[in-house]
Formats: structure tokens, sequence, C-alpha cells
């Protein structure tokens, strides 16, 4: 199983990701977003261009696998706030505490990106107990979107 200190953390631009990489991550988000949570919805959102992208590697038996990954995006991009969204561990890593890490790691790079600014996050309502646990509070009655009930919260 994965622990969070095996993860190797990328934070980039998306200027930066490798071809390699943002393959990796789409085919993540449409396997977890798409397929696993049956929600069809344009994914490729125009956001991607202008985020800066989290990316957590582990090693599986000699081979680099995504364990998690988000985006966050500059205040004035989707909301006043900054925002982190596309939030994913992906299966084989869940449970193992990287999703924990994926927030602690994307909280400190958003904060570093754009220092003073609220963050901001439409979260399915079924994890705002855990993103509670990261100083997130519900400022929005729950709300349907894609089928997934889910509520903004601000940091």
């Amino acid at each position: 199983m994965t622990s969070p200190s095996t993860i190797d953390w990328h934070f980039s631009r998306f200027a930066d990701l490798t071809p390699f990489d943002l393959y990796d991550v789409l085919a993540a988000r449409q396997n977890v977003f798409i397929l696993e949570q049956t929600c069809l919805y344009p994914d490729i959102d125009g956001y991607d261009l202008e985020a800066h992208h989290l990316l957590g590697w582990r090693d599986v038996d000699g081979k680099r696998q995504l364990a998690a990954y988000l985006r966050v995006l500059a205040p004035g991009a989707k909301y006043d706030e900054m925002s982190i969204g596309r939030v994913i561990t992906t299966p084989a890593a869940r449970g193992s505490g990287a999703g924990r890490a994926l927030l602690d790691q994307g909280i400190a790079h958003a904060e570093a990106l754009h220092p003073g600014h609220r963050i901001r996050i439409g979260a399915q309502q079924y994890l705002e107990r855990f993103y509670a646990s990261f100083g997130f509070q519900t400022v929005s009655a729950p709300y349907d979107e894609d089928g997934i009930m889910h509520i903004d919260m601000l940091r």
C-alpha cells in the first residue's frame, strides 16, 4: 500500500506538464469523474490552461503511477477567490492517506502562489467533514451538480 511519504509531488503550470503526465492526469480524471461517478460533463473545461497542477506519483513495481491530483485556479479565474478542484485520489491509492497528503500539499502550494487569498471549493457533500478538517467552512446550501450533491466551502 502507498504511504503518503512515498509519494513524489510535482506542482507545475499546464505548459510545463509533459504530454505523458497530461495523458495520465486526463485518464485519471476520466476514470474517476466520468466513468466511476457516471457523470457526463465536459471535464476539459478551459480552466486547465491557466491552472497550476499538483501531481502525486508513486512507484509500483518499478513503474511510475499517478496516485493523486488536483488543480489550483487563481483568484478571479472561476471564483472571486482562488480555488482548488478536480481533486482525485486514484482507486489504487485510496485508504493510504494520499488524499490527506494531497490536500496538505495543495493548500500549501495554493497559499504560496496567492498569499492572503481565500480558497473556494465545490465539494461533494459527502466529503464535507473531510474538507472541514482542513479549515474549510460550508457557505452554501447543498446543490445538485451532474447528479451528485455538492456544497461550496471556503477556507
